[in-house]
């Protein structure tokens, strides 16, 4: 039996080239470009330079300048994390690519803010400047704002000796696309405030009655802090207006006339300004509009006692009752008769008209004057 010989393999030839190795290993090589977004795995950290091996023939570095605009962000790096950096220059003095992380930095930070804002995270700022709105701070590398309006009682008005110190603020609004971060002192020092605020909010229901107190009278209305209940005995404070219109049935000169600060009432709630957070109010809507059923209580003819509430060229406005005003129109006045705001007369009810809430009187004569029509 003839023994089986085996044909010696072709001996595979060595590469003599780098395009050889790279094809013989099957492997690419990354060309990266001037601007191009590349993804890498950190191979070493410097004091000064972070490795990145990118998958090109040279390893990816972040260095100098790039380094140090994103050093905060490349401190919580660490060997082995995959990161994303933009390439720079394709090849420095030393022959390697240089990368910079400040759009991952950026990206981080807002990321975040985001996370801040949903958590409600207390957050370190540093005051660095002041104007007639609010405080300049910059919070992680990146500037933010404290409007006014965000200061806790205890720094109302006087915020601005706070410039190059550090305050606890949380963020109230984050938008990137805006470059737009706002912080709020007074959510962190008023914290227990808010919360009860925010509970009172949603427990309020349009139309209910609450207990208020006044703490602000203006011309446009009355401010008032409604005592709003809560679980377990509990009562949560929210501001509201009301307005003018909304003190009186009576034509209202100025608020002060009827309320003053400190003054306890009842208000009944019209709604929610949902952009301030404060309730609008009214006080007069807590009794009937007394126009409703006016042609039921004053018949044409009929004499009533009424008080002068005040004067025009075109006649004279008498109240009859709270909330409805007359009108004795001038052609009714004789040339000698004087009437003054808060002298009591009778007067007689010529015609009443509900829609369009109007009452027209003349005087009780005893004789009718020259001229009378």
């Amino acid at each position: 039996m003839t023994a089986k010989t085996t044909k010696p393999k072709a001996a595979t030839a060595s590469p003599s080239t780098m395009d050889e190795l790279l094809a013989q290993m099957k492997h690419t090589i990354k060309v990266p470009r001037k601007g191009e977004v590349v993804s890498g795995i950190i191979t070493g950290k410097q004091r000064h330079a972070l490795m990145i091996d990118i998958g090109a023939k040279t390893e990816g570095v972040v260095s100098e300048k790039e380094f140090e605009s994103a050093s905060e962000y490349i401190t919580e790096l660490k060997v082995g994390e995959t990161v994303e950096a933009i390439v720079v220059a394709t090849e420095n003095a030393q022959g390697q690519v240089l990368l910079s992380l400040k759009k991952a930095a950026s990206d981080a930070r807002w990321d975040f803010f985001a996370e801040a804002l949903e958590k409600g995270t207390e957050l370190e700022a540093q005051a660095i400047d002041v104007n007639k709105g609010g405080l300049m701070v910059v919070v992680q590398g990146i500037r933010g704002f404290i409007p006014s309006s965000q200061f806790g009682k205890h720094l109302m008005g006087n915020f601005a000796s706070l410039r190059g110190s550090t305050v606890m603020v949380k963020a109230i609004e984050v938008d990137r696309d805006k470059n737009r971060l706002i912080f709020s002192e007074r959510h962190v020092s008023e914290s227990g405030e808010i919360e009860q605020k925010e509970e009172a909010l949603a427990s309020v229901k349009t139309g209910e009655i609450y207990d208020g107190v006044v703490s602000g009278v203006m011309h446009f209305g009355l401010f008032v802090t409604a005592q709003v209940p809560l679980e377990k005995d509990k009562k949560g404070q929210v501001e509201g207006l009301v307005h003018i219109s909304e003190i009186s049935w009576e034509k209202v000169s100025h608020p002060k006339d009827y309320h003053k600060v400190g003054d306890a009432l009842k208000v009944r709630v019209l709604g929610v300004d949902e952009k301030t957070n404060k309730l609008n109010l009214s006080i007069k809507q807590l009794s009937d509009d007394p126009w409703l059923d006016i042609d039921t209580r004053y018949e044409v003819g009929m004499s009533v006692d009424g008080t002068v509430s005040r004067t025009e060229p075109f006649g004279v406005f008498v109240n009859v009752e709270p909330g409805v005003d007359g009108l004795i129109h001038s052609s009714k006045l004789d040339g000698t008769t004087q009437l003054n705001k808060g002298d009591k007369i009778t007067v007689n009810v010529e015609s009443v008209d509900p829609q369009q809430r109007r009452m027209s009187l003349s005087l009780v004569l005893t004789e009718l004057p020259v001229g009378y029509k």
